[in-house]
């Protein structure tokens, strides 16, 4: 099956990811053509393309934020090619994560894209077809992102080809604007309802040109259209809920989404611990086993928040409280389920750097006297990795209705593009040609979290990177955010104990930047002046 899978993303596609997803609901003995002429056909085709998103968010997050600033493994062991790159090679565990599901994804795309041509007319046809061609285009950035320059695949392909060309970077990334701007014209301005919409694809453009700038290929007036289109995307809205609001669960269709991978209980029955998805089960130290089942999360204690995460956060920032689980109560998912937890006993206690002196320390444990008291610089892996609770948990996607199993349990919907990162685009967009827009920008994420705002003089490419952590821990964009800013080497190197510069040493003097091609990607193509990316030949 691995094998299938390989040669599906090496262009031998045999459709069988397609009709899976698609079996369902065809349950009659018509053909697919037959189906998919039907306005009913083609959308469940479309429904099909959304329903891929599961596959490249849902599993392990390794390729979106292992080997980072930002999180490092504590008593479980993470991939060590992905998080510590001096075992980084084309064979490494989890490298082709995203290759693999991005390239389902796009071949899902261009069935529906070739049955856009010849099914019958509707009234949301138009619509329909822009909203596939987002759904590819956000596949092909993360694939360019990751690997560098892949191959462009655009037509339905029914029958097997083991030959297949590497495209150059510069000419992934015009693809992807270019779909992008032909879904802008064809999706509406409708608020989100789990379907892509002009904001979503004005978001992406936003980001696709904010990416391509730092490239060598950039055109002059990347920057420029980045913040444009974050501006159009921004469209005037302020952030007015409050930080810790906006991850209360089953809040994610809130007014600042922008575009979420969608999940539902129902949608999950039939296999409780592989339909969803695992952003619950990371970013925490381990809770406890089989004896607190029902009373808190299981969780892997993997991509654990760093000393340098932690210590971003500031007195009177709401994100400290709203990102983290500060105090943990004798039964852990009582802080989402009872609404006076003044009378609970307190199990563990993790005290901010602002209120850790031992006058602050002794105070707190005269208070509570039955609690663990984590004092500020010791709940960290990088000092405790081999204990329950020694890392600080991060709650914002705690999910207190996913079984309690190491599988793909949440149905809470990911969030992959929100208002507060996209007003982060623009000021970093900005940045260069209107440091006092970026400032407003940013500032205005700094408000709503009533934090002490920036001035002028601190704003620079790494006070972005330090926002973009306080506001978006956890989210799946942070290995993306230091490849393209240049700051990948500097800030894992200098942040996570287990990295340091030499660990990023690849071959022919290059360094692992950009992940390899899989092996098994390789081999099955019958194009041997395939290239592998510079660093692991």
């Amino acid at each position: 099956m691995k094998n299938i899978i390989y040669s599906l993303a090496i262009l031998s596609i045999t459709l069988v990811s397609c009709d899976d997803y698609l079996e369902e609901d065809n349950l009659s003995n018509v053909t697919a053509e037959t189906f998919y002429n039907t306005a009913e056909g083609f959308e469940t085709l479309v429904n099909a393309n959304y329903a891929q998103l599961k596959e490249i968010y849902g599993d392990d997050p390794w390729l979106f934020a292992a080997g980072t600033d930002l999180y490092a493994e504590g008593r479980d062991q993470e991939p060590p090619g992905l998080s510590q790159y001096t075992q980084l090679t084309p064979s490494s565990t989890g490298v082709g994560q995203l290759y693999t599901t991005c390239y389902q994804a796009i071949q899902t795309a261009n069935m529906a894209l070739f049955y856009s041509d010849i099914t019958e007319q509707f009234s949301d046809l138009n619509k329909r077809i822009g909203e596939v061609k987002y759904l590819r285009a956000n596949a092909y950035f993360l694939l360019v992102q990751t690997y560098g320059g892949v191959g462009l695949v655009t037509d339905y392909i029914d029958s097997p080809i083991l030959t297949f060309d590497r495209n150059s970077a510069e000419e992934v990334y015009s693809f992807i604007i270019d779909e992008l701007e032909q879904s802008l014209s064809l999706v509406d301005g409708s608020s989100y309802t789990g379907r892509v919409n002009k904001r979503a694809v004005q978001h992406l453009l936003a980001k696709v040109h904010l990416t391509r700038a730092y490239e060598s290929f950039a055109a002059s007036d990347d920057f420029s259209k980045a913040a444009s289109y974050a501006d159009d995307a921004i469209s005037g809205q302020s952030l007015s809920i409050p930080f810790n609001e906006l991850w209360t669960p089953g809040n994610e269709m809130n007014a600042e989404t922008i575009f979420s991978v969608q999940f539902s209980e129902a949608s999950n029955s039939t296999d409780p611990t592989e339909l969803g998805h695992k952003q619950n089960y990371f970013f925490s130290s381990y809770l406890g086993g089989s004896e607190v089942a029902g009373d808190a999360p299981y969780r892997s204690y993997t991509l654990c928040p760093t000393d340098f995460a932690v210590s971003l956060f500031d007195e009177g920032d709401d994100r400290w409280e709203g990102t983290f689980m500060t105090t943990v109560y004798e039964r852990y998912y009582d802080y989402f389920e009872v609404d006076d937890t003044s009378g609970l006993t307190v199990a563990h206690y993790y005290a901010p750097k602002w209120a850790s002196t031992d006058a602050d320390l002794t105070a707190y444990a005269t208070q509570y006297p039955d609690a663990t008291i984590h004092a500020y610089g010791e709940y960290v892996p990088s000092k405790n990795r081999n204990f329950d609770y020694e890392t600080i948990p991060v709650k914002k996607f705690d999910d207190p209705k996913a079984p309690f199993d190491n599988g793909r349990t949440s149905t809470r919907d990911i969030v992959l593009s929100r208002l507060a990162e996209t007003y982060l685009i623009a000021a970093e967009a900005y940045l260069q040609s209107s440091p006092a827009t970026a400032l407003a920008r940013l500032n205005a994420v700094r408000e709503r979290a009533n934090a002490t705002p920036a001035t002028q003089a601190e704003l620079d490419i790494d006070y972005i990177l330090d926002e973009r952590a306080r506001e978006l821990l956890g989210e799946y964009h942070r290995w993306f955010d230091l490849k393209r800013t240049g700051k990948l080497v500097e800030r894992a190197s200098m942040y996570h104990y287990l990295i340091n510069q030499g660990n990023f040493a690849g071959a022919n003097g290059e360094l692992k930047i950009l992940r390899p091609i899989p092996q098994e990607a390789i081999d099955l193509n019958q194009n041997k002046d395939f290239p592998q990316n510079p660093a692991y030949n």
